[in-house]
């Protein structure tokens, strides 16, 4: 393996070191301000690997013939379409913390667990991604109409969580038992001598399932804007880290970006037909980056300007304190 990846990897390893036994050492509910803090901090580290990225690609230590600014811009505008989808992956795990009334303060420790699995799971899906585009060329008409059919599904009625009836959920209930209550932010406990599940595990396994699932739309869609393995798999992978503060930012003000489903919408379809127009459409790569950021702030702006709704959403995370009832699962 490449010095980069093992590098990349040790500096992935840190930052989730840093998340867990540095800023969120004991459990506990993060305040708006220290979340919206901790937002900064990761998209400053996203943004900020920009430059490194404009090193390794001038100096060679990566085995690539793109020159260092158009590496830099594609992983820019990667980045930004992975954070940008983890939004609305933020709203959905916003419904099954709701259904499964996690509490609040063990909200992070589920995020951080099921993220530390999606870097595994990524990285297969990213390289598989890109040996198929490599090998066949009909890959890109594949990529293309997944994401138009994605476009598609985010602005119809939009796809309910139904735990109880994820298949996942119940391969988990046939191996394991489950207990009926958690206990503290323990994913497993011992009881009368038998190894039990809790529902926070539960939690995380619909978690994880549902990272997979979204990922089916972003990798393809930041396999859009590069093939490098490198570039998808760092974007993807830093855009992803900050999910855990952008969830406590975001979740809480679900109601206030009805919008934003529209503009995720329009850069799948963007992204879409640029990958089934390869052959004949080669835009320059900041067009790209372009697109995508006006019609993410423009989601953004507009949702925000739209009233808000009087009632606030029944799964805000925040909400949930123990003890709690936990649904038939």
């Amino acid at each position: 393996m490449p010095i980069i990846w093992i590098g990349f990897a040790v500096f992935v390893a840190l930052l989730l070191f840093l998340d867990l036994f540095v800023l969120n050492a004991k459990d506990h509910v993060p305040r708006t301000r220290e979340a919206l803090g901790q937002t900064g901090l990761w998209m400053t580290i996203g943004i900020g690997f920009c430059g490194f990225i404009y090193l390794a690609y001038s100096n060679g230590w990566v085995e690539s013939d793109l020159p260092a600014h158009t590496a830099m811009i594609n992983y820019l505008t990667g980045y930004l379409v992975e954070l940008s989808l983890s939004m609305d992956n933020v709203f959905v795990i916003a419904v099954i913390f709701g259904y499964f009334q996690v509490p609040a303060k063990y909200q992070h420790r589920v995020l951080f667990w099921g993220i530390l699995g999606a870097v595994f799971f990524r990285l297969a899906m990213i390289l598989a991604g890109v040996y198929l585009l490599e090998q066949f060329d009909w890959m890109f008409y594949v990529f293309g109409l997944l994401l138009l059919f994605s476009a598609y599904k985010m602005v119809g009625k939009g796809e309910e969580v139904h735990p109880s009836e994820n298949p996942v959920i119940k391969l988990v209930k046939r191996i394991v038992p489950v207990t009926h209550d958690y206990h503290g932010h323990d994913f497993w406990v011992r009881h009368a001598g038998k190894l039990h599940a809790t529902p926070l595990f539960v939690a995380l396994v619909m978690v994880e399932t549902t990272d997979v699932i979204f990922a089916i739309d972003s990798i393809p869609a930041i396999l859009g804007i590069t093939t490098d393995s490198f570039l998808v798999f760092s974007s993807n992978i830093l855009a992803v880290l900050g999910l855990r503060a952008l969830y406590f930012v975001l979740s809480s003000m679900i109601d206030k970006f009805g919008l934003l489903k529209y503009s995720l919408a329009l850069i799948l379809t963007f992204v879409g037909i640029k990958l089934m127009l390869h052959e004949v459409w080669h835009p320059e790569e900041w067009v790209s980056l372009v697109v995508i950021f006006v019609t993410l702030t423009g989601g953004v702006i507009l949702s925000l300007l739209q009233p808000t709704p009087a009632e606030p959403h029944p799964h805000d995370p925040t909400k949930i304190k123990e003890p709690t009832e936990v649904p038939d699962i």
